[in-house]
């Protein structure tokens, strides 16, 4: 039986852990091929050779991508070209978070959380777009967060940031619609998932890990942090023909947050 996405091609950002690394082989799983990117280049390579050992040579590919870079996009779009002979599937998830409250937070972080956050997604849909039309039907997917639409008093970086690859999102949707593209483009908008990112916050705190981890589910209807393959499930969702009619629009994976 075919995969959800048999035959697709994917490029992933971010792929070198969490999110990015469980999206990629979840799509690899599926039927997709897949070209791993990240700026930690060594991190790329492992999640392809992971996923080439268990779905077989050929289905992944690694590259280093720093999502700021417009000379690095174009390598990256040439390599998907030229390793799996096109690109479908666009899953923009790099990203980092942005420390800081309105007095504290820096002019550098804040330039530094736009330029990972939101360029990235510019350049990518921009350097993508040509080959991806020549691969119809095609899908954006972006990792925006919760963060995205629901509001913080400790984090203005991060929730302008998301907030923007939530609408820039939908301008590219708009636009691919009205040139007649089959080509989607959708955010995906986490909550608190079990990443590197999450150890990364619970460790500035100096509380035990799972300390921390009860009292963030304590915040979510649901009592419980998300698993990396929550947000893989509904990236392949998006990425396959399940999902044709389905464009501008956002995946609240939150938990129930945002409907309290």
């Amino acid at each position: 039986m075919a995969g959800r996405v048999q035959g697709k091609l994917a490029l992933v950002t971010g792929a070198a852990q969490g999110l990015g690394a469980a999206s990629s082989m979840m799509l690899a799983r599926e039927g997709a091929k897949v070209l791993c990117t990240d700026i930690n280049e060594e991190g790329a390579l492992a999640t392809a050779a992971a996923i080439n050992a268990e779905c077989g040579a050929g289905t992944a590919f690694a590259q280093k991508l720093d999502v700021t870079s417009p000379d690095e996009w174009k390598a990256a779009v040439d390599t998907a070209r030229s390793a799996m002979g096109g690109l479908s599937v666009l899953l923009n998830n790099a990203g980092i978070g942005v420390r800081g409250n309105i007095e504290t937070c820096t002019l550098e972080e804040w330039r530094r959380g736009f330029a990972v956050n939101v360029e990235s997604v510019f350049l990518g849909c921009q350097t993508a777009l040509p080959l991806m039309k020549d691969h119809q039907p095609g899908s954006i997917i972006s990792i925006s967060s919760i963060a995205g639409l629901i509001a913080s008093d400790t984090m203005p970086g991060y929730n302008a940031s998301k907030a923007a690859v939530w609408m820039l999102s939908k301008s590219v949707a708009l636009y691919c619609a009205k040139n007649r593209w089959d080509i989607r483009s959708n955010t995906i908008h986490p909550t608190f998932i079990d990443t590197p990112i999450l150890d990364g916050m619970t460790k500035s705190t100096g509380h035990p890990k799972e300390v921390i981890m009860e009292k963030l589910a304590r915040q979510i209807p649901l009592k419980r942090v998300g698993e990396p393959s929550d947000v893989a499930n509904a990236v392949v969702y998006l990425a396959s023909d399940e999902s044709r009619f389905m464009t501008g629009a956002e995946v609240k994976l939150d938990g129930g947050i945002s409907a309290m």
